[in-house]
């Protein structure tokens, strides 16, 4: 099914997704209209243009593939799924994500992946494949951040006050310096190869996604960042 999405108001064109009966629905001409995918189960949803604020939120056994750049908070306390970005993500990508994958080709905003969550076997991913702003994990308490640096040289691609409040869940950075300036709650050590194993089925469909070697992946030092001790979120949290 196809929806012509250019004049077409928000809340309708939400309600035209929901009560398509094909499971593949794609939507042309998006311009900034909010909340996509919000609460559509059951299908896989094809976009061009530039959706607004809050595609994804609450994905529940949804895939959603956008053929343009995203603006803020994408998977908003998404449970599973999949959204792939074919272009740059806003500020506060997978806010409070609690499960499924996010994978964006190119960069993300600030706050990317704040508040981060994970219980038992929900463990959400999220993959920038350039560079992110400031407060990158800040208070995460899971998941896996996963933030590549493509086409940044000679400088961390995390933006400053990476890991505010950090107390959970673990970032992967890629990087041919090491971070500068950490804060002291964290524990920072470079990578082997073996250390990759829990990255590299992400790695491999992101490559997969945007056509990209991983010979091109792996030509640089990732970086492991994980809570240490002296946060005293980690004393008022029941589940990290």
């Amino acid at each position: 099914m196809i929806i012509e999405g250019k004049d077409i108001y928000f809340a309708d064109l939400n309600k035209a997704i929901k009560q398509a009966d094909a499971s593949e629905v794609t939507v042309n001409n998006i311009i900034g209209q909010r909340y996509i995918g919000s609460g559509v189960q059951g299908k896989n949803l094809i976009l061009h243009g530039t959706p607004g604020n809050a595609l994804g939120a609450y994905l529940d056994n949804c895939n959603i593939t956008v053929y343009g750049n995203v603006q803020d908070a994408v998977g908003d306390t998404m449970n599973n799924g999949e959204i792939i970005v074919h272009g740059n993500g806003g500020d506060t990508l997978g806010y409070a994500m609690r499960g499924g994958v996010i994978y964006v080709k190119g960069n993300g905003g600030y706050r990317v992946g704040i508040h981060m969550k994970e219980y038992q076997e929900n463990k959400p991913v999220l993959v920038v494949g350039g560079r992110v702003g400031s407060f990158l994990g800040e208070y995460q308490a899971g998941g896996i951040l996963v933030v590549l640096g493509l086409g940044v040289d000679n400088s961390f691609p995390t933006g400053n006050y990476c890991g505010t409040g950090m107390h959970g869940g673990v970032m992967y950075i890629r990087s041919d310096v090491p971070p500068q300036n950490p804060l002291p709650h964290l524990l920072i050590r470079e990578c082997a190869r073996e250390d990759l194993t829990e990255i590299q089925p992400f790695i491999k469909n992101y490559c997969s996604y945007f056509n990209i070697l991983e010979a091109d992946i792996f030509n640089k030092p990732f970086y492991k960042i994980t809570p240490g001790g002296g946060n005293h979120y980690n004393t008022i949290y029941a589940h990290n």
